[in-house]
């Protein structure tokens, strides 16, 4: 979020940061859909850690940059205070198509989202993976839950965010896929009706990448801890190569129902980790609590094969303390809401100084 350093409203500074971004970093920064929002994407990455290093010196870069720029950033899955009608979008086609297709309601997507991509060996694999992988995205969202604010007002679900892109079309969890060449006639078909105009304008909630040969996690909204970001990183990775182990052994379970997808994720937008729901493999009554400590077994054998463990202690403290948008509301209850835009410009994490932009799957926010 581009922020007044005074208030902590939104202001349009996506042009001038895209006029200062030095040339061999062209590539790690790109508008987004309006003008007081910009993204920052890491290069291909080896490891989680060498990812987390980038996005925090990419952050640092655009925060040096606000310093003569008369702004500074913010970090929310949405603005708490931002009026729709006061955005603008940026000069750019595929957002002014964007803008086109959804008129008003493009301008309330005032979000902020994490995206990981984790590479795959082939298109065929990356079907399978998608279709089992849809299992774990209600728990993946409760974990990173952090918009409980839209318009000023405190919305009663945990990420408005979830709710705001909602409204585009083609946001919601896939189907299951039989192949990929299903998968292609479908984005195929949509260009020739001119439903879109690339493949990716299919927002899925994840999907198969066919610019980069990835599965795409899009259901996360963003972090200010850098420990919380790497968590959903290292969780996104080790659930694609776990998936892909599960492929090669004849045991991945791919066909899942979609009420119960639908319905566990509406409880990670809405509800805390009491909630209850019904496991889309076993089903299983359990409480989404339950069910991320059930995703934390699935994947350790994955988190010890990378030696990323030890991020599992961040996924219990969260289980224990509440996400991110459970700490927004203590701030917004304790201290009321300016106190809360303050918050959420103070409290971003940068990390250490690093090196930056080795070459080395990828994040961006």
């Amino acid at each position: 979020m581009l922020c007044d350093p005074d208030s902590g409203e939104l202001i349009p500074k996506a042009e001038q940061i895209i006029n200062r971004i030095p040339q061999h970093l062209t590539d790690r920064m790109s508008y987004e859909l309006i003008q007081t929002e910009i993204e920052v994407n890491t290069k291909v990455c080896k490891t989680v850690n060498e990812a987390i290093h980038e996005i925090g010196s990419l952050r640092r870069i655009v925060s040096d940059i606000g310093k003569s720029e008369g702004f500074r950033i913010g970090v929310s899955g949405t603005h708490p205070t931002a009026r729709p009608l006061d955005q603008k979008f940026v000069p750019v086609h595929g957002y002014q198509w964007v803008a086109e297709q959804l008129g008003y309601y493009a301008k309330r997507n005032i979000t902020f989202a994490t995206h990981v991509h984790v590479a795959v060996p082939d298109a065929s694999s990356a079907i399978s993976i998608l279709n089992a992988l849809r299992r774990w995205i209600a728990p993946l969202l409760a974990l990173s839950t952090n918009s409980p604010f839209f318009e000023g007002v405190q919305t009663g679900v945990l990420s408005s965010r979830c709710f705001q892109f909602g409204t585009f079309p083609r946001t919601n969890i896939p189907a299951t896929f039989k192949s990929y060449e299903e998968y292609e006639t479908l984005v195929n078909r949509l260009i020739d009706i001119g439903s879109i105009e690339k493949p990716r304008q299919i927002w899925w909630k994840i999907r198969p990448s066919m610019d980069f040969g990835t599965i795409e996690f899009r259901m996360f909204d963003i972090q200010r801890s850098l420990e919380r970001t790497k968590l959903i990183t290292a969780l996104s990775q080790a659930l694609v190569y776990q998936a892909y182990q599960d492929s090669l052994s004849g045991t991945l379970i791919e066909d899942l129902p979609m009420e119960y997808l639908d319905d566990g994720l509406w409880k990670a937008i809405r509800f805390r980790f009491d909630s209850k729901i019904v496991d889309p493999v076993k089903f299983d009554t359990i409480t989404m609590r339950d069910f991320i400590l059930r995703l934390f077994d699935y994947v350790t054998p994955a988190l010890n094969h990378f030696w990323n463990h030890e991020i599992l202690q961040v996924g219990h403290q969260i289980l224990q303390n509440g996400s991110e948008a459970d700490e927004q509301i203590r701030i917004f209850n304790q201290k009321g809401m300016p106190a809360l835009l303050k918050f959420l410009m103070d409290s971003i994490e940068f990390g250490k100084k690093k090196p930056a932009f080795k070459d080395g799957n990828g994040v961006n926010e």
